[in-house]
């Protein structure tokens, strides 16, 4: 009897520990497929993949929370605006004016995005992680900026002079929320690596995302980059100085960008200034729950004609064919989700500015502080490049809710480290 006992309580055991064992796979296989999810994020061609990862994480996470295996906690200083913004674009659902692609467009570019930003923060825990995650879209972005340019300049033989770009790959106006925002992660590693070759490494993916930034000569990008840089070496004032100064000459004497920041250039791209114009029309004939959340309302001739309110803004902005795009995201959430929703939107940007100035200003620690500051530098571009391209949904709007996570992050590990700081937000 008695060696029977130990023979049942040890295959008991042996069972208990391989379903710890499983279930520690299952935890760590989030974080693996977030992190390809992510990887994969810049590339065309890759939604099969993007949608396995995604979906097989929200299934074990699922499955995970089921068996109450890991603590996911909903608590962040972004969850209150993020779930009135979610409850009112909800009850515009019901005023939409296209309803079934409201409805399709609530879910895809609002509630999983939401799923990837609440996985992250749950996941991506430590210090080492938000490391390792971060690497992963360096080098993503990386292998993305050099491999673009590869084929674009030498394959296809495009000149030079060509604005690097496609449209089966991302626009134009888009790649600089990838490449921009890889480019502070990689000067960030860069000043805390130590091994030789991985600054080598590390200064190839700066010059890599920072050429294929360049070579869009994308107004939005370009200006974007230099604020953004700017925040990031605001505590090194020669750089800064020098930042500014080889700026404005380049303006001067680039022809190029000469052309494209000159005042002819601008007006010559008043298209954004039309844009912006029909859309605060459309926004004064649906000021409370806007025309509804879904992306194709606002180009669809069924619910909006585009004609009717470009009839009604200035003769020298009328265009004969309106874009059907806000080429803007504050005016793209305003138009679908009214002033109330564009008001709670902007919360959720407030509370991110406050939460990095105080990390920034008063976290506990260099690791912290640092981060804080190239989050909140990366940030600052990607809010200055949506006010020229549609930055809420795609990589873009991946870009910018990891954004929303790493600074929760960042808030968690500076908690830990003083849990005085809850009252910061």
């Amino acid at each position: 009897m008695g060696n029977n006992t130990v023979i049942n309580t040890a295959i008991k055991s042996n069972e208990l520990d391989s379903k710890e064992k499983v279930l520690n796979i299952l935890n760590l296989s989030v974080s693996v497929l977030m992190g390809i999810f992510l990887f994969f994020t810049p590339f065309p061609h890759t939604t099969a993949i993007k949608e396995i990862c995604f979906y097989l994480s929200v299934f074990i996470v699922i499955l995970l929370i089921s068996f109450k295996k890991i603590d996911f906690s909903f608590r962040s200083p972004f969850t209150l605006p993020f779930a009135l913004f979610v409850g009112w674009a909800f009850v515009g659902l019901f005023f939409a004016l296209d309803k079934v692609n409201s409805l399709h467009d609530f879910y895809a570019h609002l509630l999983k995005y939401l799923a990837i930003y609440y996985i992250l923060i749950n996941f991506i825990n430590c210090r080492k992680r938000l490391i390792i995650f971060s690497w992963i879209i360096i080098v993503s972005a990386a292998i993305f900026s050099i491999g673009g340019l590869i084929y674009f300049y030498i394959i296809l033989n495009f000149p030079i002079y060509k604005r690097f770009g496609f449209s089966h790959m991302m626009n134009i106006d888009l790649i600089g929320f990838v490449t921009i925002f890889a480019m502070l992660l990689s000067m960030h590693q860069f000043k805390l690596e130590t091994r030789l070759y991985r600054k080598i490494i590390l200064l190839v993916c700066i010059l890599g995302t920072l050429m294929a930034t360049c070579f869009t000569v994308s107004r939005g990008s370009l200006f974007a980059l230099v604020i953004a840089l700017i925040v990031f070496f605001k505590r090194h004032k020669l750089i800064v100085v020098f930042i500014i100064i080889f700026s404005l000459a380049s303006v001067i004497t680039v022809p190029v960008l000469k052309a494209r920041f000159s005042k002819v250039g601008i007006l010559l791209g008043s298209r954004r200034i039309s844009i912006n114009l029909r859309t605060l029309e459309i926004i004064k004939d649906y000021p409370v729950t806007g025309i509804g959340f879904g992306m194709q309302t606002y180009g669809n001739k069924n619910y909006i004609d585009l004609k009717k309110y470009d009839s009604r803004i200035p003769p020298r902005f009328q265009q004969a064919e309106p874009v059907n795009l806000t080429h803007n995201s504050l005016a793209d959430v305003a138009v679908r989700t009214g002033l109330i929703g564009f008001s709670l939107f902007c919360w959720v940007y407030f509370v991110f500015i406050r939460l990095g100035w105080n990390i920034i200003r008063f976290g506990k620690e260099d690791f912290i502080r640092d981060w804080g500051l190239c989050v909140m530098a990366a940030f600052v571009s990607v809010v200055i490049q949506g006010l020229f391209a549609d930055g809420m949904f795609g990589p873009q709007a991946v870009v910018l809710y990891t954004l929303f996570a790493f600074m929760d992050i960042l808030w968690q590990l500076n908690t830990q480290t003083d849990h005085n700081m809850n009252k910061i937000v």
